[in-house]
């Protein structure tokens, strides 16, 4: 039982960071990946900051359910290349 409430906690600290893009390249990145990519690049191309709420991100790409957890894994991966960072709030 104690690992499940440790997931849960996990997962919403998890969604309570802030992501901020490093570098605009979507080279080996699947179709989640680039479209998070594009999403931060283009609210940083108009004059915006580089970085973006986990949740904005979800809410924006109207992600839902079983999504959310592809989205998360995808950030992860984005972060293991260095195109994004993740930084607690």
């Amino acid at each position: 039982m104690s690992d499940l409430g440790s997931h849960k906690f996990k997962e919403q600290t998890l969604v309570q960071t802030i992501v901020v893009l490093i570098r605009n390249t979507t080279w080996r990145c699947g179709k989640l990946e680039k479209t998070i990519i594009r999403h931060l690049h283009k609210r940083h191309a108009n004059f915006g900051k580089p970085s973006m709420s986990i949740r904005d991100i979800m809410q924006n790409l109207n992600l839902t359910g079983k999504k959310k957890d592809e989205c998360m894994d995808a950030i992860k991966r984005l972060e293991k290349r260095n195109i994004v960072k993740i930084l607690p709030l």
